[in-house]
């Protein structure tokens, strides 16, 4: 593989340059697959990969000048665009004084900042935070404060959790073991711990509440309630296991069903949270008309947009209660410690990223993607191959009876210059918030022309989750 860089700007309209950048990027690429693992994809023998050169607002430019709308956000996290400048001279800023340094026997001001902020932010009550480094650590500290947390009680039995069937929670052990048990871990089933799982709720976000839908839940959390320590859940929206929209009324009666027996809810807004789905929080939606009655976890975790999906950076937050009973218990130590917990670059990108959450009108930007997106995909239902259409604030999911195949996928990506992540038999988008009327057309139309390709063949072993 060459050494150093090579300047694509200063190459452009030359032929034999154009031909250099070719050979550069193929060989560049070419190292890629040998080497390097993607996410939920083999080493070799993977569709297609771009190279990207650079990333700006809602746009991902590649090596040889090909222009794509990021319709995912990135994985959802790019709320404000790529490359927010506040958040960019933010960083640049905070590189120049400190990197890193331990937050065992250290603090620093950019983590204290952001912390005054989060305190601000979140709904009241939850003001106890412990910084993570992504998703799946926060969800794996949520669990064992959960647990530490009934152990303080004196109750050390109760050392298991409930969570959904089609849940996401991440991808290390602990978080897979809180996921979809028939989901894209199975495989790893062996080093998971065993926890006890409740159906996925049927009814649906815009549905009247159907009490029944919370039969199982009930059924699961009465049988083992001595054991349970809490119950885990993505509030109205599942995403990485099935991009569901359910009804907030399921939230309500958890709330008052963990409160029944001293068990802890635990409400994953990492993907939800931050207006996604409209609100500010997911767990919002079950406010009646005063939208001052909302209920509330004992802990939350929160990612993805924390920093306008410029660094790593999560956090799992507790209440006072939880926080209190830990503290003032035995063993009052939490014992979880990253490496890279409170980096003040992280932290300084989510002081910026907040004050862009706090200064712009997103609630009234995601409606109107909203808005957007019922009336360009609520008519897909007519394709042939369309199972379900569903749509909740900068959400649309377009499900089909069965997946194209990625070069078909591709082949779309290309001709529209929108990037799309269809997952299973879902094609979706999750634009960044200030994505134009003009762009989410553009976006819906990729959309339908996925949901007119043929069906790819079944084959067996094929992997059904990504790629």
């Amino acid at each position: 593989m060459p050494r150093g860089t090579f300047n694509y700007e200063k190459s452009r309209g030359n032929a034999r340059a154009i031909f250099y950048i070719a050979l550069q990027m193929n060989t560049l690429l070419n190292f890629d697959s040998e080497h390097l693992w993607h996410p939920y994809a083999a080493l070799k023998n993977t569709p297609a990969r771009f190279l990207a050169k650079s990333a700006h607002g809602t746009t991902i430019e590649t090596a040889d000048g090909l222009k794509l709308i990021d319709a995912v956000s990135s994985w959802w996290c790019m709320a404000h665009g790529h490359n927010a400048p506040e958040i960019v001279e933010a960083i640049r800023k905070q590189s120049e004084k400190m990197c890193h340094v331990m937050f065992g026997g250290f603090t620093h001001e950019p983590a204290i900042e952001l912390g005054e902020k989060l305190v601000n932010f979140l709904p009241e009550g939850l003001n106890k935070i412990f910084f993570a480094d992504s998703g799946s650590i926060a969800v794996e500290c949520a669990a064992k404060m959960a647990v530490q947390y009934q152990h303080s009680l004196g109750r050390p039995e109760r050392c298991k959790l409930v969570a959904l069937k089609g849940g996401y929670h991440g991808d290390t052990a602990g978080a897979m073991a809180l996921s979809d048990p028939d989901g894209m871990h199975v495989l790893f089933r062996g080093i998971m711990p065993h926890h006890y799982f409740a159906e996925r709720p049927n009814c649906r976000f815009d549905s009247d509440w159907d009490d029944s839908d919370f039969a199982s839940m009930e059924r699961v959390v009465e049988e083992h309630k001595n054991e349970i320590a809490a119950v885990i859940c993505e509030p109205v929206f599942q995403g990485g296991n099935g991009m569901w929209l359910y009804n907030a009324g399921y939230l309500k009666r958890l709330r008052e069903l963990c409160d029944r027996y001293g068990i802890l809810l635990i409400l994953d807004e990492i993907a939800s949270g931050f207006y996604r789905t409209g609100p500010r929080f997911a767990m919002m939606h079950t406010a009646t008309q005063d939208c001052a009655d909302f209920i509330k976890p004992d802990i939350m975790c929160i990612g993805k947009a924390l920093t306008g999906g410029s660094i790593t950076m999560a956090a799992c937050v507790a209440s006072e209660k939880v926080a209190d009973t830990i503290t003032n218990s035995k063993i009052p130590a939490f014992m979880h410690g990253p490496t890279y917990m409170a980096n003040p670059l992280a932290c300084a990108a989510g002081i910026a990223s907040l004050s862009l959450f706090e200064s712009r009108d997103y609630a009234s930007s995601v409606a109107r993607i909203e808005k957007r997106l019922k009336a360009n995909l609520e008519p897909l239902r007519s394709l042939e191959n369309a199972a379900d259409v569903r749509v909740l604030g900068a959400i649309g999911v377009l499900e089909l009876k069965a997946k194209p195949s990625a070069d078909d996928i591709l082949k779309v990506i290309k001709e529209t210059g929108v990037w799309l992540r269809p997952f299973c038999n879902y094609v979706y988008t999750m634009p960044p918030f200030i994505t134009s009327d003009a762009e989410v057309d553009r976006i819906c139309e990729a959309i339908k022309m996925i949901g007119k390709c043929e069906p790819a063949p079944i084959v067996d072993g094929e992997d059904e989750f990504h790629e």
